[in-house]
């Protein structure tokens, strides 16, 4: 009895990490078909792995919906992929939805809430990506009030628990 439990359990443990392998593959795969621009694939090998909650794949295939490429351009579904995502800490997704909320592309526009992407973005990018999404975000703040630049750093302070948006 004892070993027959060892072996489902030994079994289990081995199907949980081949699942993991195969997933990560699957990323590099669509991330490398998202490189060459072969789209079509990308959304292929990526929409199933956003849709388990992948925050990487869900910022690619909400960019993928935004530009149209390999997905139908739907703003709305770019939104919602970039949330998911940026919900996640994800700095891409964090960018691009800030980019979305000031442009008010599937989003309603709100220069509080694009504000608040863009800092977080800064924030959490990477060294190379940093600077460039902090002029974003310093572009953002050019065109509020001190009232609304005070409500976007308060949100981005507050996130992920206080923020409406």
């Amino acid at each position: 009895m004892v070993k027959s439990v060892r072996y489902l359990v030994v079994a289990v443990v081995v199907a949980v990490t081949a699942t993991s392998a195969v997933r990560a593959d699957t990323l590099v795969t669509g991330n490398a078909a998202f490189v060459r621009s072969d789209f079509v694939n990308a959304a292929r090998l990526l929409l199933p792995l956003a849709e388990r909650g992948n925050a990487r794949a869900q910022a690619m295939v909400g960019f993928m919906y935004a530009t149209g490429q390999g997905l139908p351009q739907a703003y709305d579904a770019a939104g919602y992929w970039y949330r998911l995502s940026a919900e996640q800490g994800d700095p891409t997704a964090q960018y691009l939805l800030g980019l979305a909320y000031d442009k008010g592309q599937g989003v309603p526009q709100n220069e509080v809430a694009a504000y608040k992407w863009l800092n977080l973005a800064a924030a959490h990018a990477p060294k190379r990506s940093r600077e460039n999404f902090a002029r974003l975000r310093n572009a953002v703040a050019s065109k509020m009030s001190r009232g609304q630049l005070a409500a976007g750093q308060w949100y981005a302070l507050r996130w992920p628990e206080d923020s409406p948006f």
